[in-house]
């Protein structure tokens, strides 16, 4: 069996996928990607909940069935594997395996069945990979990030792009049931006394705790199904800390099966949800951040980030991401990497105060201004915001893909037409990030309509604020390019930003 072939023309060219099999307390999973990048996709992803850990606090053991079932998983994992063409397996085990007295054992089977050894982490190693996945995908990070697997919860302190020395606990949601004989006032207790006496969690306050794992993904997934949220997105959604601290006393007190949209949570997940609660509620509480922002990336992406070199690392995992969909969907790619510099000189004229965070989203859009060139031109709008607003970016918080969202939208459809399509969205960004948009999609517009989305027009042009006028310079043979079409597109945006459009040409 092997990989896909070359005529694979929707995916980049970077060489075989990478395939990681992470062996967690609750779930088995394999995640394939497209190839070792700052901004790995996945190509196929599944997982398994095994229940490795469920008895291993009482008994010291990985039950028999759980084991039966975890290698019947990676018998699947390994063909699986074989068929993507992967070359390269990265496996990993965590704690029910490093704590089980059988868990040796175990691993040795299991290397035999995919071929690979297997890496059991540490406490402090799982923690510092967990840590390398939230920096990896989120800008600046500054908090706490806490890793909820089923054995254990990690913690470790970030800033940018350094962690400190991370500490693990035996706080997981099968780990917790099986200490308290599933006595949810024993376990909160046993996490009360737990938490309490962690120093880590008092550098936390008036700051980010980045929430990790399969259970709070969950926990985050209802809030998102009772509050009527209109992004259904994980990576990046954040809760204001009261907000979420009254939530999770919700959770952990009443039955899980009365919540509301309950249903939105997976059957095999739902017993595990109040003790995740537990543990949030007690974290909220001893470490009082400002907010929980939910990451879908941990361990599995921080062990891919750990193989980059450093180059790479410092990257932009959102310009990254946004420059590899231009090439895969754009007419030009190098178009797209031409409207930066053409944008920066409009918007370093135009008076309008930017921040660098506006900066470098506006870089992504002008990268993104024409993946949905490919639609029906009544749906192109409608098409690109929908891939920009559920896309797989990570380095972007929900306003962030609001912002990119609407530009673009606005860029195909002007103005005339609001974004009725989608009217919550706009709820995501403040006023002056949806003027922002507006903006930029009235630049892109134009810009399209000068250069009929070809490379090498628009660095013979300049749009830019000249005394006052918004000024569009054509100079020699780009003067032919000029026309009424041009013109409109030019006052629209002028109307924008309060200034009178004249086109400059010669």
């Amino acid at each position: 069996m092997t990989g896909a072939g070359s005529d694979a023309q929707g995916r980049l060219d970077i060489g075989p996928p990478v395939a990681v099999v992470d062996i967690g307390s609750n779930s088995v999973r394999l995640v394939l990607y497209e190839g070792l990048t700052r901004s790995p996709t996945a190509l196929f992803n599944e997982k398994a909940l095994c229940g490795l850990g469920r008895e291993v606090q009482s008994t010291g053991l990985l039950p028999d069935d759980a084991v039966e079932h975890a290698l019947a998983t990676l018998k699947r994992y390994s063909a699986l594997c074989a068929t993507m063409g992967a070359k390269k397996v990265l496996a990993i085990a965590t704690a029910a395996c490093r704590d089980a007295r059988n868990g040796r054992a175990f691993v040795k089977l299991a290397e035999r069945i995919i071929g690979t050894g297997i890496d059991v982490l540490s406490g402090g190693r799982e923690a510092e990979l967990t840590a390398l996945g939230v920096i990896s995908g989120v800008h600046r990070a500054d908090g706490l990030v806490g890793d909820l697997g089923g054995g254990s919860l990690e913690l470790v302190d970030v800033h940018g792009t350094r962690a400190r020395h991370g500490l693990t606990r035996p706080l997981g949601g099968l780990a917790l049931a099986d200490i308290s004989a599933r006595s949810l006032k024993k376990a909160e207790k046993f996490v009360k006394r737990t938490l309490g006496s962690l120093s880590v969690l008092k550098n936390c306050e008036d700051r980010s705790f980045y929430a990790v794992g399969g259970t709070w993904r969950s926990l985050a997934r209802l809030h998102m199904a009772q509050t009527g949220y209109p992004l259904h997105v994980m990576h990046g959604y954040a809760i204001a800390a009261d907000e979420a601290l009254e939530f999770a006393r919700l959770v952990h007190r009443v039955g899980v099966d009365t919540l509301s949209n309950i249903e939105v949570v997976a059957s095999a997940r739902r017993p595990l949800l109040p003790y995740a609660a537990l543990v949030l509620e007690y974290i909220l509480r001893f470490g009082r951040p400002r907010q929980v922002m939910f990451s879908a990336l941990g361990v599995r992406e921080g062990l891919l980030y750990s193989l980059l070199k450093q180059k790479e690392k410092e990257k932009d995992a959102l310009i990254e991401a946004a420059r590899d969909l231009n090439r895969l969907r754009s007419r030009s790619p190098r178009h797209g990497e031409e409207l930066i510099d053409w944008t920066d000189r409009f918007f370093s004229s135009s008076g309008l105060e930017e921040t660098a965070e506006e900066r470098r989203l506006r870089h992504a859009g002008c990268l993104l201004a024409d993946i949905g060139w490919r639609a029906h031109p009544d749906y192109r709008g409608e098409q690109a915001l929908n891939i920009i607003a559920h896309g797989g970016f990570s380095a972007i918080d929900h306003p962030g893909r609001a912002y990119l969202a609407l530009s673009v939208f606005y860029r195909h459809v002007g103005f005339v037409i609001d974004d009725e399509l989608s009217p919550r969205l706009r709820e995501l960004a403040s006023t002056r990030m949806i003027d922002r948009a507006r903006v930029l999609g009235g630049a892109l517009r134009l810009a399209y309509v000068v250069s009929a989305a070809m490379p090498g027009v628009l660095p013979k042009t300049t749009l830019a604020v000249e005394r006052h006028r918004l000024a569009l310079r054509l100079p020699g043979q780009t003067a032919m390019l000029a026309g009424d079409r041009v013109y409109n597109r030019l006052r629209a945006l002028a109307r924008l930003i309060g200034r009178e459009p004249v086109i400059l040409m010669g």
